[in-house]
């Protein structure tokens, strides 16, 4: 039997050439192209493919964004990460159980990573624990920035990380609110706004929302033991906290 396989790669060019590839190869049925993150998320949780071709940086929502909302949906599928990253990148992803493919894709390598998803499904192979160590891995080696620019109106204001209250995306962007202004951010994905702010302080309480826990205001309890965080800017901010992250946020306070 083919695997089944869905890729989500926002460059039309990149998804018909990975493509025209698995073609080549055989054993692999494409059941599903995706331009964007969000149309991935649905795609997969539909289909339920054997296997993913991520790309990583994709506007909006990307490719570690998708994989950690794969992980929260304990989906199924296994993840083959599609990269133009330098070689910090390419070395956290060989922890072994999700692949990587680097771009221009070789065929041969290509058909070694099919191989590598083929043992794994075979095996039962514990997806989501290795997943999860390799966006940590690939977030921790990001260079950390005590400032940066946000635009407001037509200008660029520098402010300081710890003056972030809280990074929401609403559609292709993102909103950085402090107690004094706010704007947008030129980075494409929360991922990479993440990446560069201190893990210990700024959580991802939700795929679409990047909070400073030292600016919470007040916790207010929610349908089904979850949370809803106001936060402490000029307009008492409401945030939700995802089921995954509840727990954390509950040990972190002693809630």
């Amino acid at each position: 039997m083919n695997l089944r396989a869905v890729v989500v790669d926002d460059e039309q060019l990149a998804r018909e050439d990975l493509c025209f590839l698995l073609e080549q190869l055989g054993g692999i049925d494409v059941v599903g192209q995706a331009g964007n993150g969000l149309e991935g998320l649905t795609m997969i949780e539909t289909m339920a493919p054997d296997v993913v071709f991520l790309d990583v940086q994709m506007p909006g929502m990307s490719g570690f964004e998708v994989a950690r909302q794969m992980l929260e949906k304990e989906s199924p599928s296994q993840v083959v990460f599609v990269t133009a990253y330098d070689q910090y990148a390419i070395e956290a992803f060989e922890v072994n159980a999700v692949d990587y493919l680097l771009k221009p894709i070789e065929q041969a390598r290509l058909e070694q990573a099919l191989h590598r998803v083929a043992r794994r499904i075979s095996s039962d192979h514990p997806l989501n624990e290795q997943l999860a160590k390799i966006l940590q891995l690939v977030g921790g080696r990001q260079a950390r920035r005590d400032q940066m620019a946000v635009k407001v109106a037509d200008r660029y204001l520098l402010v300081h990380a710890d003056d972030i209250i809280f990074a929401s995306l609403t559609g292709d962007t993102i909103n950085v609110v402090t107690n004094s202004l706010s704007g947008t951010s030129n980075y494409r994905t929360l991922d990479e706004l993440q990446a560069r702010l201190d893990p210990d302080v700024f959580w991802r309480v939700h795929r679409s929302h990047l909070v400073n826990i030292t600016k919470i205001k007040e916790i207010v309890p929610w349908f089904s033991r979850n949370y809803i965080l106001r936060m402490n800017d000029s307009k008492a901010t409401e945030i939700p906290v995802s089921r995954s992250q509840t727990k954390r946020l509950r040990e972190y306070l002693k809630l």
